[in-house]
């Protein structure tokens, strides 16, 4: 999406005619989905969630939800919730994906060896509650995934995006998305649709399993060797393409 996109969607969401109650929890909505809070490809909270939240009826936030559908910046889908199609064009997203684009898969791992520990260090010290809580949310969204590689990909990037917000340190986070992005662009997400059989996707539902119970429990050590012995099999795996 182009800048004059998201300035045509920004201007029609606003001039929505509905009432002034709902027009707030849009903007709000809409805002929190161009900031990245709600990234594209995830899931909304519930609407009982945002409701108690924002301090509105739930068909106040249904209504709203149904301008931003309307909008295309939001999908629902039965019986799974509102997730984010919008894709906002950050200032710098040319080089970004310039630099994705070039990013060879040893030096991808290389980056991940070095943000990895780290951030998960970082991540067990300082989540929330909360934040611990919608991380074990999307860990149960992973682990109903049987065969689907598109959303098992989905939902292993959210797991990482929550443990590099969970850092509350947004220059790590934002360092942390660009290898994400990589990741979507390159190699790896190829190669995972290569690799991800049935078995091998139940493996990586058990890893990230016990990385939850680590941060959760708050055990730096455990959750730091974790991620380290994760990386060997990933490195194992790229091995085994070469």
């Amino acid at each position: 999406m182009t800048a004059a996109d998201d300035q045509r969607t920004s201007h029609m969401i606003a001039t929505h005619s509905v009432g002034a109650t709902v027009q707030v929890v849009i903007d709000s909505l809409f805002a929190r989905i161009k900031s990245g809070e709600y990234p594209s490809d995830t899931r909304l909270p519930s609407e009982r969630s945002l409701a108690s939240e924002l301090g509105v009826a739930r068909n106040t936030v249904r209504e709203a939800l149904d301008v931003l559908e309307s909008r295309q910046v939001i999908r629902r889908r039965a019986g799974s919730g509102s997730f984010v199609t919008y894709r906002s064009t950050p200032p710098a997203r040319s080089s970004f994906s310039s630099i994705a684009q070039d990013t060879s898969p040893l030096d991808h791992l290389v980056v991940r060896g070095i943000l990895e520990p780290e951030m998960v260090r970082l991540a067990v010290i300082n989540m929330t509650p909360r934040q611990i809580e919608e991380l074990d949310t999307v860990l149960s969204r992973i682990e109903a995934v049987r065969a689907d590689v598109e959303d098992f990909v989905r939902y292993e990037e959210e797991i990482y995006r929550k443990i590099a917000e969970g850092t509350h340190n947004p220059l790590l986070a934002s360092c942390y998305n660009l290898t994400i992005e990589a990741c979507r662009q390159s190699f790896r997400t190829a190669l995972l649709r290569r690799h991800l059989t049935p078995k091998r996707i139940q493996d990586y539902q058990q890893r990230y399993n016990t990385l939850f119970n680590a941060i959760a429990s708050r055990d730096v050590e455990s959750a730091v060797e974790f991620i380290k012995l994760h990386l060997i099999e990933e490195q194992k795996l790229l091995l085994q393409e070469s």
